[in-house]
């Protein structure tokens, strides 16, 4: 499963579903289960890339990591997009907040705590390619060092507070930042994004035609630019490693960022996915309504 701090609804492949994107995957049968229960309406979602999801809703109980949320809502959905048919995740967890549920129903993380499973509505994330973890109710204190940096939320629906971007030291964003683990990179309004490259040395568009798409930019891979993003007064820098996508050549001298350009994004904000959120330890703490970042142990 895919588990997305930046949509709020749970949904797995129908075992009925005859969509390209639910081919190779798990799928749940309703009538397998004991315990579910089909109820009214319908789901239906659209995420930042244009891919799409929709099917019935039911109730049953979820279980992650042991955790088990009864009576908990989801999608079995009977349509997907096929680019989902590549997908590793059979599906996909909404971590953010209920006020943008497409069902209109608690998330697995207000079930957990409102029914006693958890003690507090946190979760952290390490998300690093030598292991990752989610852990639920509270922070794993063993995947972080020195104290966890807080930043208030400016909202309760996606994961949205305000921070700052520097490059090399000189400032090159300031504004709202949604934390959003279901997204690859740094996504950004064109206008704050070009405004960011403009502070590297030697960056430039990336035509379409070599990038596969457009928004992307291009620097020396010889002279990457040192790279931060600031919460409540604490900088945490991004590694060249999650910096660079990819070349545009088999010379590997042109190197392609990993912030980019798009011009749908909630709320004229960036969208700081995984490639920053695999640099820290991420804390998502909706008790406080804030979210935190620590240096990785």
């Amino acid at each position: 499963m895919d588990f997305d701090t930046g949509s709020a609804d749970i949904w797995v492949p129908n075992s009925s579903c005859l969509s390209e994107g639910c081919s190779e995957h798990k799928s749940y049968k309703p009538s397998a289960s004991s315990t579910s229960e089909a109820q009214s309406g319908d789901f239906s979602i659209q995420y930042g890339d244009g891919s799409t999801s929709s099917g019935p809703i039911y109730t049953d109980t979820v279980t992650v990591a042991g955790l088990e949320a009864t009576n908990q809502y989801f999608s079995a959905v009977t349509s997907e997009s096929d680019s989902f048919a590549s997908d590793p995740s059979d599906g996909l967890v909404g971590l953010a907040f209920s006020s943008i549920s497409q069902i209109g129903q608690p998330t697995i993380i207000e079930n957990l705590y409102s029914s006693g499973v958890i003690s507090e509505p946190t979760f952290g994330f390490k998300l690093t390619s030598s292991g990752a973890e989610l852990y639920i109710g509270g922070a794993d204190e063993s995947l972080y060092t020195g104290s966890i940096t807080y930043s208030p939320l400016t909202s309760e629906s996606y994961w949205l507070t305000t921070g700052s971007a520097t490059v090399d030291g000189a400032s090159a964003y300031s504004g709202g930042m949604i934390i959003d683990s279901g997204t690859t990179l740094v996504v950004g309004p064109s206008d704050s994004v070009e405004s960011f490259w403009a502070s590297v040395d030697g960056a430039s568009t990336c035509d379409s035609s070599v990038c596969g798409g457009d928004g992307y930019y291009t620097f020396s891979c010889s002279n990457p630019p040192n790279i931060a993003f600031n919460f409540n007064g604490v900088s945490f820098a991004m590694s060249s490693s999650s910096l660079i996508i990819g070349t545009t050549d088999s010379s590997g001298t042109t190197c392609v960022g990993s912030i980019v350009a798009t011009d749908s994004v909630p709320d004229n904000a960036l969208i700081v996915g995984d490639a920053f959120m695999t640099n820290v330890y991420s804390v998502f703490d909706e008790a406080n309504s804030q979210v935190g970042f620590a240096s990785l142990a």
